[in-house]
């Protein structure tokens, strides 16, 4: 026998939760096939098979948390290639023809392991999620006998400790009529789902709270005219896109402005170890993208040597693997700032919270026309303005350089010929 362990993921990782079995128990996998799915904080990775064999045990549930080393299945390395997985090779059972009338005694085996089998396919068959299966198989409770279902017709962890409570209470008080005991239903629990956090969501949380708590962190506003930023993507956006294949959109402008800030101003691209400050030379941008699980932060590496259209290709090939959910360790690991934009879902003003151990980062917003007065003539137009937050770590920061940081985006945004220079 050959134990299947959780590899070692990253330094940071020490634990995953297994999100899906891809294969069944029984079932023959080659070396290198992926048997399982693991959920980390930061990504899915998928667990392969080292050796040849057939699948003899699974030690976990999905929704259960294991850490980097612990054996989680077991493998026959002697078994054939073909083998059917257990469910199947206990089919021909389920429908044994003495099931319904076997009056001799002999038969009885026969009766009793298809009527557990039928029960088994039932409770298989029920619509739950992994947790209410560990738990209805924990408390002996059939999945279809429970009246608790979420506004999907799920039965979860919660619906099944209500059955259990109800029935022992109703086993507990003494019958008084003829009609079976009804459990007790609580109505706001009809209409109430609960659901557990995903590792990657207990992680954003775990992280925000803990940026809020170490970090003195502060943010400093300010308002950009993009009058000249979208005036120069109108004119050259669609040569851009014949000559590139990409679209030419504000992350490009905005990343190589926070590049040119950056270099005016390197503490804003820090980083505090201890009682020392890590300035760092290069410049990996994470760029916040909004994914099924949650915010992920890849980053574009070394942003400063790549052209505007580099940028836009690979801000496109990430944000892609975050749809689609494969985005790799490496992908979110090491950024040296952070651009946000809550833009692109109507936010016209908030407060973006650091991305530890980073200190700074860049918050965009929608962009709105509003009259503004023009300084040279002292006349009001309206212009399409958006307002940028700067949040830092005032530890390293002082106000006097955030504010300048932000001004330094501002000025080279309205003059988007700057950034040519810059870059």
């Amino acid at each position: 026998m050959i134990e299947i362990k959780v590899p070692e993921l990253a330094e940071s990782i020490s634990e995953g939760t297994i999100a899906e079995w891809l294969k069944k128990e029984g079932e023959f996998v080659h070396k290198g096939e992926s048997i399982a799915e693991l959920e980390t904080d930061k990504v899915n990775v998928e667990i392969n098979s080292e050796h040849s064999g057939t699948i003899k045990q699974f030690l976990f549930q999905p929704g259960d948390t294991v850490e980097v080393g612990q054996v989680i299945a077991v493998l026959d390395e002697n078994g054939a290639e073909g083998s059917a997985p257990v469910e199947t090779a206990q089919a021909p059972q389920q429908e044994q023809p003495q099931v319904q009338a076997a009056p001799q005694v002999t038969e009885a085996p026969k009766v009793a392991g298809a009527v557990q089998t039928s029960s088994q396919e039932k409770q298989n068959n029920a619509i739950a999620s992994p947790a209410a299966r560990k738990k209805a198989r924990e408390l002996g409770i059939d999945l279809n006998e429970v009246p608790y279902k979420d506004p999907l017709g799920r039965v979860r962890v919660e619906g099944v400790e209500a059955y259990k409570q109800s029935l022992t209470q109703a086993t507990a008080q003494p019958a008084k009529t003829t009609q079976p005991a009804q459990p007790v239903v609580d109505e706001k629990e009809a209409y109430t789902e609960r659901i557990k956090m995903s590792r990657r969501r207990q992680t954003i949380a775990k992280r925000l709270v803990e940026a809020q708590h170490t970090a003195a962190m502060l943010t400093t506003f300010n308002e950009v005219d993009m009058s000249a930023v979208m005036e120069v993507r109108n004119r050259r956006k669609d040569a851009f896109y014949k000559k590139h294949g990409v679209k030419l959109g504000f992350m490009s402008f905005f990343t190589k402005a926070v590049i040119g800030a950056l270099k005016a101003f390197p503490y804003v691209n820090a980083e505090i170890q201890g009682n020392e400050i890590l300035l760092k030379k290069y410049y990996d941008i994470g760029i916040a993208v909004s994914a099924e699980d949650g915010l992920v932060v890849p980053v574009v590496r070394h942003a400063d040597r790549l052209s505007f259209a580099g940028i836009e290709s690979e801000i496109g090939r990430l944000a892609e693997k975050a749809r689609s959910n494969s985005l790799g360790l490496s992908d979110l690991q090491g950024g040296t700032f952070t651009i946000t934009n809550g833009g692109t879902f109507g936010s016209l003003y908030s407060t973006p919270i650091l991305n530890t151990p980073q200190v700074g980062i860049l918050g965009m917003h929608k962009i709105q026309r509003r009259p503004v007065v023009i300084d040279n003539n002292d006349t009001v137009e309206v212009r399409p303005m958006m307002y940028v937050a700067l949040s830092y770590d005032h530890r390293i920061i002082d106000g006097k350089d955030a504010v300048q940081f932000l001004v330094k985006v501002k000025e080279l945004l309205e003059d988007p010929e700057d950034l040519l220079l810059e870059g």
